[in-house]
């Protein structure tokens, strides 16, 4: 009996183990957000800003954390990136307010103790950051011009650094971010800034996935994000809609863009006269009764039968967006069931993870 006990164990170990590598070779959504904060940020693509600012703010991060990102790009991308991008929030978030959303402020950076001044502790904390020694021969642009070494420890790397608001894990990945965003010329600093990142924990998978994102952020989702849902039984969390084709336009059909924030889903339904979904962006599930989960990326169509009783949403680790065509309307609308449970949504991951 205890052989099968630890064996039963071990399988469950393995099944966490496996669950966890594969998390942690991907940024969290949090870390997702700052990347396209930041690299928008750089860009001065202040449109597609205005977008990761909300999902920022949809996704858990406090307008003080999101303000924070927003200053720690002036020591790479400059004062003027920074302050267009600090208006572009301040309208973000009046938006967000006549809307009827209430996002959470936070807390305020902790006061700082350390009593040295501010070029030691600056200097310690690129030490402990870099690996490189503190008091190692000033070379390259700190010998030829001592005074921008003198701001850069005294200033970034104590005032801004010390800062607790973000990890320098945050801080760095916000970096390297920038500077990726800022493309040639740049070169030098987002060698070293990338080495930083994999020295406090970052990993090499994650830094392409990074890579990625600042890449993709021009080719997102052309159709509009549309506005939040007001609070629906049949869904699980935040989710926004689009509608393009009504029924009152006469075509017979309804088309509408729909994005689901990470982890959420419809109840199960189904549609007297079929539907069509067009994933555009993000990860998704797809399932039928009595089928396993379908994993969906950005190009896949499904083609859902009459009748065909069915749920999609969102994967957990992402957004999903996805254009809903809802067919042949003369024989009837939507018919909602019951939720969809957690056992029922997570079997994909546990089916995948043996």
């Amino acid at each position: 009996m205890r052989t099968i006990i630890l064996s039963i164990t071990m399988i469950m170990l393995s099944f966490y183990q496996s669950a966890q590598a594969q998390q942690a070779d991907t940024l969290s959504i949090r870390q997702q957000r700052i990347v396209a904060i930041a690299a928008t940020t750089a860009q001065g693509d202040l449109e597609n800003l205005k977008t990761s600012l909300a999902r920022g703010l949809d996704n858990g991060m406090t307008v003080n954390e999101i303000k924070e990102v927003l200053v720690h790009a002036y020591a790479y991308c400059g004062f003027p990136r920074s302050l267009r991008a600090l208006q572009t929030f301040m309208e973000v978030l009046e938006e967000r307010k006549a809307q009827g959303i209430t996002d959470a402020v936070g807390r305020e950076a902790s006061p700082v103790a350390d009593e040295q001044d501010k070029y030691t502790r600056g200097a310690e904390l690129l030490e402990k950051l870099s690996g490189a020694p503190a008091d190692a021969p000033k070379t390259g642009y700190a010998a030829f011009a001592p005074v921008i070494e003198q701001y850069l420890k005294e200033h970034l790397f104590c005032d801004i650094f010390e800062r607790d608001l973000l990890t320098w894990q945050e801080r760095e990945l916000a970096t390297v971010s920038i500077l990726t965003a800022m493309g040639e010329g740049v070169e030098p600093m987002l060698k070293s800034h990338s080495a930083i990142c994999l020295r406090q924990g970052i990993r090499e998978s994650q830094l392409r996935q990074m890579t990625e994102i600042v890449n993709g952020l021009k080719d997102d989702d052309p159709f509009a994000r549309g506005t939040l849902m007001p609070d629906n039984p049949n869904f699980t969390d935040k989710a926004w809609l689009q509608g393009y084709v009504s029924p009152q336009d006469g075509f017979g059909c309804t088309v509408s863009n729909v994005t689901f924030a990470p982890g959420c889903r419809n109840s199960w339904h189904s549609h007297k006269g079929g539907q069509l979904l067009l994933c555009t962006s993000g990860k998704g599930y797809y399932q039928e009764k009595g089928k396993p989960i379908q994993l969906l990326l950005p190009g896949d169509v499904v083609k859902i039968a009459p009748d065909v009783i069915h749920w999609h949403g969102a994967a957990p680790d992402s957004e999903f967006t996805h254009i809903a065509i809802g067919t042949q309307l003369d024989k009837g609308g939507v018919t909602w069931l019951e939720p969809v449970t957690d056992d029922e949504y997570n079997s994909y991951k546990e089916n995948n993870n043996r």
